[in-house]
């Protein structure tokens, strides 16, 4: 699964990789620990061109009756989700990408969990993840919200050890193709198999992140007993 994320990237950056129409105005600020129903950006198709919108972690379909259901709906597994309510029509025509710097996983070794960080193995590398989004109508508000969840598969060589499900990541060029909305779920669900292993790395990080309301650069930093970048999962 994905339960927390980091974004470090530019606007820019993600401009160029992605070849955007548009982005917000705000500037993007950096996030270390991006936790579940926090706002973060996504990619979605819009007048044939890919824009970078904000959205909310936790897609609410459009006929739920309140909002509890995110707490749920944060990832989606790609072997099932175009058959699933909650998420078969995202499936089907607002598919997303979401992109991100690097994501947490937490391994069970004995009675406690180790956090781990995994990112690009190129340097300064923007993941793709792919993901769907929604808009959802809060009671008397004027504008909809708009909610996303991350798409995840089974795991890679680097991933199985850590844990069985990962982020189902795109390349550009896939990542075109999983925009595109003339393109059939069921040509869309291809692209949803585990990177390669050697795209990854990962490394141990401190407890600090294991709060979702801890923020900033110590998120990352190595535990007491060190943990290099280089450090693989035993």
């Amino acid at each position: 699964m994905c339960g927390r994320f980091t974004h470090l990237y530019t606007w820019a950056q993600l401009h160029r990789l992605m070849r955007l129409s548009t982005t917000p105005a705000a500037p993007l600020e950096p996030r270390y620990n991006v936790a579940p129903q926090q706002t973060a950006p996504v990619v979605v198709q819009r007048a044939n061109a890919p824009e970078a919108i904000l959205a909310r972690w936790g897609l609410i379909p459009s006929w739920a009756k309140d909002e509890s259901i995110a707490q749920r709906t944060i990832n989606a597994r790609s072997e099932t989700a175009s058959r699933l309510p909650a998420f078969r029509e995202a499936f089907r025509s607002r598919r997303c990408v979401v992109p991100m710097s690097g994501f947490y996983e937490w391994q069970k070794i004995g009675a406690r969990k180790q956090a781990w960080y995994i990112e690009p193995a190129a340097s300064a590398g923007i993941l793709l993840a792919a993901g769907l989004w929604e808009l959802w109508r809060l009671p008397h508000a004027q504008n909809p919200l708009v909610t996303f969840t991350i798409l995840t598969t089974r795991p890679n060589d680097l991933m199985q050890d850590l844990h069985d499900r990962m982020p189902a990541f795109l390349t550009t060029a896939d990542a075109e193709r999983w925009l595109d909305p003339t393109a059939a779920p069921e040509h869309a669900a291809t692209l949803l198999g585990p990177c390669p292993a050697a795209e990854l790395r990962a490394r141990r990080v401190g407890p600090w992140v294991n709060a979702p309301a801890h923020e900033g650069a110590r998120c990352l930093e190595p535990p007491a007993d060190g943990g290099t970048l280089f450090d693989q999962p035993a």
